[in-house]
């Protein structure tokens, strides 16, 4: 399969090219050979959404590879595995509630660590979807910023499945403004933003995303 990252890998870069941001292997269909195949060809980041499965796979992993590697959890996280998350996890991209970062910060705190979060936002309003509406995230926003042991890294975004290319211009495009109006409201520095899948990464690069999610165009 390497070869098959390897290939995908360039293709990826090329279309994301001149923007850099970080690619993150999304891992969660796919069982522990892929992420050291990945991590041969040079990636470093990796994201699961199932915690159980996640954990299997890492505790599996050579140490070097869980030494030098970052791992992202991207799906909804339920309260009762937050402390398996924080435990395993670098950062967490789907915080969306007040709630969440409440039991995140008091497990961070357990294990002596500061845990990276990501708010995310469910701009398109889709109600099978989680995430913070737009007004949501400026209201949680100073609550959360104040939590011990937890440091707000940037803003996450999943786009709509079949949503047009004006219509992610669009998406793509708001969660930006969003994140520079926190920055200014709240003055603070937020260095991430998540968005960006296999369907439509070329699109949220130009939107300002530092950090995309890819799966299935990076191993198949």
């Amino acid at each position: 399969m390497i070869e098959t990252v390897q290939r995908n890998l360039l293709q990826i870069q090329e279309d994301i090219a001149p923007y850099k941001p970080n690619i993150i292997a999304v891992t969660k269909y796919f069982d522990e050979n892929a992420i050291i195949d990945a991590y041969n060809a040079g990636l470093r980041n990796f994201a699961e959404s199932r915690v159980i499965e996640a954990i299997e796979k890492i505790n599996k992993l050579p140490a070097e590879i869980k030494d030098n590697s970052k791992f992202h959890f991207i799906g909804h996280l339920q309260t009762n595995k937050v402390k398996k998350v924080v435990k395993y996890f670098d950062y967490i991209h789907s915080v969306d509630s007040l709630k969440l970062a409440k039991v995140i910060s008091e497990e961070a705190q357990n294990l002596g660590k500061v845990q990276k979060i990501l708010l995310q936002v469910n701009n398109a309003e889709e109600e099978q979807k989680f995430g913070l509406s737009k007004d949501e995230v400026f209201e949680v926003f100073s609550s959360v910023k104040e939590l011990p042991a937890i440091d707000i890294a940037g803003v996450m975004n999943m786009a709509p499945l079949g949503a047009s290319e004006a219509e992610l211009d669009s998406l793509f495009s708001e969660v930006a403004q969003i994140k520079s109006k926190l920055e200014k409201d709240f003055n603070c520095e937020l260095k991430e933003i998540s968005m960006g899948m296999s369907q439509d990464y070329k699109i949220a690069v130009r939107h300002g995303a530092t950090m995309v999610r890819i799966g299935r165009k990076l191993f198949k």
